[in-house]
């Protein structure tokens, strides 16, 4: 079976999807083999240093300059990517997005927001639900990285490096800049959520006193091979610019790169991979060792966004309490359950496709059940299974839209689940 992806983050990888369709210098030679166009897409500054510097040499059969001139989609944006306007100190939490009929475009819902794109600091935070493809409608996007979070239904998508098959467990990245496009894999609705980063690009964390071996390993992201389209006729090109939406059009796929090399290129990782880090003795260790992916900010230590998840583990530790504890943290929470149970809300109101928002410095912790469940269980070894839960985390607080304030989608009683805490202190 012909392998469909390579393999290694932040490598410098080369595929051609026709044999000697790459120059074999690497470079951008007079002329290209097979008449293609060479076209180099930077994902930072050429002058940022060699361990930062991302780029990648396309070899395609037109150049990206061949399409008609923007116009704006004021009401696709409308419809679609919401301004993030509000800042509620509320704890928040939010049902399933409902199943939506349409595209990937049109099946997108922001939620909540931070920073600015135009500035590239920050992130939103977007729900999607769709069961149709996209047709001869791509997408790029000028404003930052999408992250996507699949939780039911399996995707395809089509990159201009290759194409990327991905299932709930798995995540998928398409970085700022590159064209792409999102269909089902198979015939009903795709629901998940995206990570749309507007700041410094997302990498491996530094794994200090952890060693060589923790968290998510570079072996295990996968970036595709070259495959191409090579068909004319009427395509659409949607662009996304500082939050609005412009289509431009254009007489043939842009998906047509036959050959590629570079480091700026669209990965998916297994989450179900993660080598996860706990505690052998007491205590419980912070949020931080379940980091799979970082966008640093300009504050060492501090992000701009982590992707941290909350897998399947053993728990082993003496005297000490399970649950994650009660908190108020200087960074602000977006979480989402791809599938089970998250340990620390054992009660229904966080369920598979809904999420939670805890702003900075907003008071948070176990509901009153895994609370009294994880006070009088026995401490002995256990193992916390079938179970994934993740987290957006920035240090910046959160904006939340108007669609996330509208009636049964925000579920208005979440500060109840701490309100039957009794007094215990004699």
């Amino acid at each position: 079976m012909e392998n469909k992806y390579l393999s290694g983050f932040g490598n410098h990888f080369s595929s051609e999807a026709r044999t000697g369709a790459l120059p074999l210098d690497q470079n951008s030679p007079q002329k290209a083999p097979m008449g293609l166009y060479p076209e180099q897409l930077s994902g930072s500054a050429f002058t940022a240093p060699r361990h930062t510097n991302l780029y990648s040499w396309l070899y395609r059969i037109r150049p990206s300059v061949m399409h008609k001139a923007f116009k704006p989609l004021k009401e696709l944006t409308l419809k679609t990517f919401f301004k993030p306007l509000h800042i509620n100190p509320n704890q928040m939490r939010w049902n399933a997005l409902k199943e939506e009929s349409g595209n990937f475009i049109e099946g997108i819902r922001t939620v909540c927001g931070t920073g600015m794109s135009h500035e590239q600091r920050g992130l939103q935070v977007h729900l999607y639900s769709f069961n149709q493809g996209m047709q001869n409608k791509y997408l790029m996007n000028a404003d930052g990285d999408f992250l996507f979070v699949p939780q039911s239904g399996s995707l395809q998508v089509k990159t201009e490096l290759g194409f990327i098959e991905a299932e709930p467990g798995e995540i998928v990245l398409v970085p700022r800049g590159m064209k792409f496009q999102v269909n089902p894999l198979k015939p009903g609705n795709c629901k998940g959520y995206i990570a749309e980063n507007f700041g410094s690009p997302f990498r491996l964390p530094e794994l200090g006193a952890i060693g060589a071996n923790g968290l998510a390993h570079r072996r295990h992201f996968l970036t595709p091979v070259a495959a191409f389209e090579d068909l004319e006729g009427p395509f659409e090109l949607i662009g996304k610019f500082n939050g609005e939406l412009w289509s431009a059009e254009m007489g043939h796929s842009p998906l047509d790169v036959v050959a590629w090399h570079g480091n700026y290129v669209p990965f998916k990782y297994d989450l179900r991979k993660f080598n996860t880090i706990n505690t052998v003795s007491f205590d419980h260790p912070d949020p931080s060792i379940f980091t799979v992916l970082t966008s640093p900010s300009d504050t060492p230590g501090v992000a701009n966004v982590d992707f941290a998840i909350f897998p399947p583990r053993w728990m082993v530790a003496e005297n000490t309490f399970r649950p994650p504890y009660f908190h108020r943290n200087c960074m602000s929470e977006y979480m989402g359950l791809i599938y089970g149970t998250y340990d620390a809300k054992e009660e229904e109101g966080f369920g598979p496709g809904g999420g939670s928002l805890h702003n900075f410095y907003s008071a948070h912790g176990p509901d009153v059940e895994a609370f009294e469940k994880a006070s009088a269980a026995e401490l002995k070894p256990f193992k916390i299974d079938g179970t994934m839960a993740f987290m957006f985390e920035s240090r910046i607080p959160y904006m939340v839209t108007d669609f996330a304030m509208t009636k049964n989608f925000l579920q208005e009683d979440y500060q109840e689940v701490w309100q039957d805490f009794k007094k215990n202190f004699k």
